[in-house]
């Protein structure tokens, strides 16, 4: 196989007839090169096929175009479809993504943040449940833009996205009851879920002492197939229940349990998914569930970050309330 050596910048110069300075400028589209010297560089460019340094142009410019992105697991659907929606907008609008993963672990989501700071990035999203505030704002202290995802935090280089589930979720509660539903609620705590669910689990708990209906907590792994093998003995001795599910895995798992122990969905059993995605409308019965678009989240998480990177970002606060989806595992009251 025949390799082709890297063209440099000396190359592309001496090729074109002009100095370093004058490529480098005709690259990071500055000044002082007149139209026709341009049009020399570029066909020079194009003809050697040279392909400008990224760390060149970050010393040419003070930018990198490198936006550095926090999030848990990204196996979790949720999570890919808000990468897919940052990722959107980074392509259009010239950026480039650096992908840092956490696992339910402070300490782990300290050292990316410190990855973060260290690599020199124009700005950061950060989606992780395990940081406080005052970890947010070190980012801050070093003057890196930064979005956070499902924590109020405001500064002068810190925006945020909110979440409106805990408020949905009461509503949904209180509706259930006020319109005659008679069967006790068990919210399905999953093990190292993150503070979006104890934010809604506290919600369900004190929806139920307002307003004086007993309620159950389940703890579960996350896991389908634990979660599913414990709901299926638990369905032996328990005929009916309303469940509140994480995510749209640990509700298949729960429904699946019951259907197999030949209990009825949603006749027996009801099932609700909070964070839904396009599985919860797949499943058989479909899931009812609340439903946030998390692409269109991490669309709007990269347009506000682009306007605080140019000092242009008026609102530094935006809130996404979900939808309920009411399908097949609940009944229709």
């Amino acid at each position: 196989m025949n390799t082709k050596d890297r063209v440099t910048i000396y190359q592309v110069a001496q090729a074109a007839g002009v100095s370093l300075a004058t490529v480098s400028r005709v690259i990071n589209k500055q000044g002082n090169v007149t139209e026709a010297t341009r049009l020399n560089v570029e066909e020079t460019i194009k003809r050697l096929g040279y392909k400008p340094s990224g760390l060149a142009q970050a010393l040419a410019t003070n930018k990198s175009t490198n936006i550095g992105v926090i999030i848990p697991n990204a196996n979790y659907v949720y999570i890919s479809n808000l990468l897919a929606g940052i990722s959107d907008v980074a392509k259009t609008k010239g950026f480039v993504l650096s992908l840092f993963t956490t696992s339910h672990s402070r300490e782990e989501a300290l050292s990316m943040i410190e990855k973060v700071i260290t690599s020199h990035v124009d700005g950061a999203i950060i989606f992780d449940d395990e940081l406080d505030a005052e970890d947010v704002m070190k980012i801050n202290s070093y003057s890196v833009p930064t979005i956070v995802i499902n924590k109020k935090i405001i500064g002068d280089k810190v925006g945020s996205i909110l979440f409106s589930y805990e408020d949905v979720l009461s509503k949904f509660i209180e509706s259930y009851y006020k319109k005659g539903g008679d069967k006790q609620m068990t919210f399905v705590h999953v093990h190292d879920g993150g503070r979006l669910l104890s934010r809604n689990e506290k919600a369900f708990r004190e929806t139920h002492e307002r307003i004086g209906q007993k309620y159950n907590v389940i703890n579960c792994d996350d896991s389908y197939t634990r979660t599913y093998h414990d709901f299926y003995e638990y369905f032996q001795n328990n005929k009916k229940g309303y469940f509140i599910a994480y995510r749209d895995s640990i509700a298949a798992a729960i429904e699946n349990a019951a259907t197999d122990v030949g209990l009825k969905v949603p006749e027996d059993v009801e099932i609700v998914s909070l964070v839904g995605t396009k599985y919860a409308n797949i499943l058989r019965p479909s899931i009812t569930a609340l439903h946030i678009n998390m692409q269109e989240v991490g669309q709007r998480s990269m347009y506000m970050l682009i306007d605080l990177i140019n000092n242009d970002l008026v609102d530094k606060s935006y809130r996404f309330e979900p939808l309920v989806n009411e399908r097949s595992s609940t009944i229709k009251r």
